[in-house]
């Protein structure tokens, strides 16, 4: 995997500002440890930062073919690049590498903005034309790689994160009123294409980003579409055992190390079988796991967001599968290590500790192995969360993980609340979302409610759910795939009724019993259980003590957005404080707050 950047600007000569897209570029050396390269025209300068994963020396980037040039810089795994090749050479089209990269310049040759409707993979892109004079900016289905882009006065600056447009000078740090309504009312459903930084865009999932002189437009390539499921129950179970497998299989492709993240659940579980299975077919050796446990856990009680600790179900899945297994254990002081780490890593405020362990276990996990297999979007894929199953979530008039859920935004001051508005900015967004539903003929009532939630669940809690892991994978190099993900799955998975994904009333029974034979029974069936935050009872302490430090400095920017004194009576009074993530956790709420000063200060962020 790699780091993108780049600008085109219609009135500089590009040519001579090769120090700067060097430095954006060089923003980006977590994503791509391992080479750098830069190219440069009178209107159009790329840069990349490569994590060499698919032909070790043959590519290296920005890659160009033709006069005029078409070049791309290319961050991504094309998982069906070998059909593409062999079509493409059929075709008429030579290649000098075996990598993907050129497989994707190919295709655009040949098959010009159609050439993304063709692709399996993950990616995030920009491709230069330079007959046409136009830039395409490409980003997967899903939207699991990232791909930001600013519009300046004379064109546009873009790369994998923030902090490559950031390191331009035509771009400045900045949070409006929609900024502050993104980050403190709608952090666990932000909207796509918003970057949070006024004037920063996000190329939204499936979308492509056509820029010319005369106009910048953006325009779907893929998209849900909503028809009748005609496959009874056993084809239905069938079709999604096969989709899933192959997916897997695609995605163990790599030229270096490769391992799954296994956390004991049906998910991730089905995916490591699927592996092992795979790789004994091709006769090669037993797939390496990893999983995050923490001091203590044992011996917290369940909620109702953690079932349980992960430990026995991940003994059990390993040792069913036969996998070479690692427990990463994390100690409460180094989650304190991590956190400057991760927030320079995600350029914005997140989900604390969670972030750090996470940050922590890829980190380990990137000793062993470049590549990392995922058992993320299973439950926005099939319905695993609680919400898809309350009555209460599913009829709010709201996103139904934030249904009953105060959020940051209760902390704000009354003039800067005046003047964000979140509740309105928040239904808003909720009923601009449930007008984007693509819509079944004929359904009503409860099944129509269900596809919507459905809906929600991939184009607002997904997201973030993946820019997380992308962000945090990436700042130590670590490559992670998520075949759930893979949007011929999606799609099908999508027509599915609501009655067929929960058999008998099971929460993800559809694929649980796809996969029921791969895996013990107690991890087949286990209910789901989030991702675990850790009992780190000085981490608590440590972020309590730096509120209260924040609390006597005057100067403190959160300040200029949340009201001082209902913090200090909250913290006067032993009040959890809202908390941006749904997963029930008394420091998160104290977290953010903390991790917004950091942000400010770090960034040096202005407020409009």
């Amino acid at each position: 995997m790699c780091g993108v950047t780049g600008w085109v600007d219609w009135e500089t000569d590009l040519r001579t500002r090769g120090a700067t897209v060097s430095a954006m570029a060089e923003t980006l050396a977590c994503r791509g440890p391992d080479a750098s390269g830069v190219w440069l025209s009178r209107h159009a300068a790329f840069g990349h930062r490569r994590l060499s994963v698919i032909d070790l020396t043959g590519g290296a980037q920005p890659l160009g073919t033709g006069q005029p040039e078409t070049v791309l810089t290319y961050n991504g795994e094309l998982y069906n690049h070998q059909e593409l090749r062999r079509e493409l050479q059929a075709l008429g089209h030579t290649f000098r590498t075996r990598s993907d990269t050129e497989v994707v310049l190919r295709a655009h040759i040949e098959w010009g903005t159609d050439a993304a409707r063709r692709f399996n993979g993950i990616f995030a892109y920009a491709l230069w034309d330079g007959r046409a004079e136009e830039l395409l900016l490409v980003r997967d289905h899903l939207g699991i790689k990232p791909l930001y882009w600013h519009a300046h006065a004379a064109g546009v600056l873009f790369g994998s994160e923030p902090k490559a447009v950031l390191a331009n000078p035509l771009f400045r740090a900045e949070l409006d009123a929609e900024g502050i309504a993104e980050l403190f009312a709608l952090p666990a459903a932000p909207t796509a294409g918003h970057g949070l930084f006024r004037g920063l865009n996000e190329v939204r999932p499936g979308h492509l980003v056509s820029v010319r002189r005369s106009a910048v437009r953006e325009f779907p390539y893929w998209q849900l579409v909503s028809r009748p499921h005609t496959d009874d129950a056993a084809a239905t179970r069938r079709t999604v055992r096969e989709l899933l497998a192959d997916a897997v299989e695609r995605q163990l492709m790599s030229d270096v190390p490769l391992c799954t993240l296994l956390s004991g659940g049906v998910d991730s579980s089905a995916i490591t079988a699927l592996a092992a299975l795979a790789r004994e077919r091709s006769g090669q050796g037993k797939v390496s796991s990893f999983s995050v446990d923490f001091p203590g856990s044992a011996d917290r009680a369940p909620d109702n967001w953690r079932t349980g600790a992960d430990a026995p179900f991940v003994r059990a899945a390993a040792e069913h599968v036969g996998t070479l297994h690692t427990s990463v254990v994390i100690p409460d002081d180094n989650l304190l290590e991590a956190r400057q780490a991760v927030l320079r890593a995600r350029d914005r405020p997140g989900w604390g500790e969670m972030d750090a362990s996470l940050h922590l276990l890829f980190r380990e996990v990137r000793r062993r192995s470049t590549v990392a297999l995922s058992g993320e979007a299973a439950d926005e894929v099939f319905g695993g969360y609680p919400y898809f199953h309350s009555p209460d979530a599913l009829s709010a008039p709201t996103f139904p993980w934030l249904h009953g859920r105060p959020t940051p935004a209760v902390l704000l001051r009354p003039e800067v609340r005046a003047e964000v508005r979140p509740q309105e900015y928040t239904a808003q967004q909720y009923r601009d979302s449930l007008a984007g539903t693509p819509a079944l003929a004929g359904e009503t009532g409860a099944d129509r409610r269900v596809r919507e939630v459905f809906h929600l669940a991939l184009t607002r809690w997904l997201p973030p759910l993946l820019e997380r892991v992308d962000r945090v994978s990436m700042s130590v190099g670590l490559e992670v795939r998520v075949p759930f993900c893979d949007h011929r799955l999606v799609e099908y998975a999508w027509n599915v009724p609501w009655s067929l994904k929960t058999p008998e009333g099971r929460p993800k029974g559809l694929l649980r019993d796809a996969v029921r034979d791969l895996l013990p029974a107690a991890v087949a069936d286990r209910p789901k259980s989030g991702y675990p935050s850790t009992p780190a009872v000085r981490y608590t302490q440590v972020l309590t003590d730096r509120a209260h430090e924040l609390l006597a400095d005057p100067a403190a920017p959160v300040f200029d957005l949340v009201d001082r004194e209902t913090v200090r009576r909250a913290l006067a009074e032993g009040l959890t404080l809202p908390s941006p993530r749904t997963a029930p956790n008394p420091v998160g709420g104290l977290d953010h707050l903390v991790q917004v000063d950091e942000w400010l200060r770090a960034y040096r962020v202005g407020l409009r």
